[in-house]
């Protein structure tokens, strides 16, 4: 039997925004454990948004692009007599939100802006608006749980 599942830990609120969600995703960003680093990154990334978009609120410009990036469908790989399936599932509420974190993240760091601070604002700004790297990965996730919609009767 399986052991019982880890107790959610509770996240302190960022200091300038006072969100939870804000430090979830600085701590997806930091690296070696440089929390005031990542802190600052987001910061100046959120004042980048909020000077290039309209909207002049950088943290519902990048809640914006969150949910556009959150994955609804993934496949998940199942052994079945002899052959692997990929089945198409539903993902958690939880598990949406950290994909999308990671994808901003990893999406952000493989772009060739010279700051990574400017790096992910253009990230987030793309992502607002339905398009970038990010956006295309949810876009390739969704097509691929769509073409194996044909497997999803051997759900787990």
């Amino acid at each position: 039997m399986r052991k019982t599942r880890a107790k959610k830990r509770i996240l302190l609120p960022d200091p300038k925004f006072n969100d939870p969600l804000v430090t979830r995703f600085v701590n997806n960003l930091m690296y070696d454990g440089k929390k005031s680093v990542a802190f600052s990154i987001f910061y100046d990334a959120m004042d980048i948004v909020a000077e290039k978009t309209e909207s002049g609120n950088g943290l519902e410009v990048w809640k914006e692009a969150l949910t556009n990036v959150m994955p609804h469908v993934e496949v998940r790989s199942r052994r079945v007599g002899g052959s692997t399936f990929q089945i198409p599932m539903q993902i958690r509420p939880e598990r949406k939100i950290s994909m999308a974190m990671k994808w901003l993240i990893q999406y952000s760091r493989s772009r060739n802006e010279k700051t990574m601070a400017q790096r992910l604002a253009n990230e987030i700004i793309a992502a607002s608006k339905e398009e970038g790297a990010a956006v295309k990965k949810r876009i390739d996730t969704h097509r691929m749980a769509e073409a194996n919609k044909a497997f999803s009767h051997f759900r787990f």
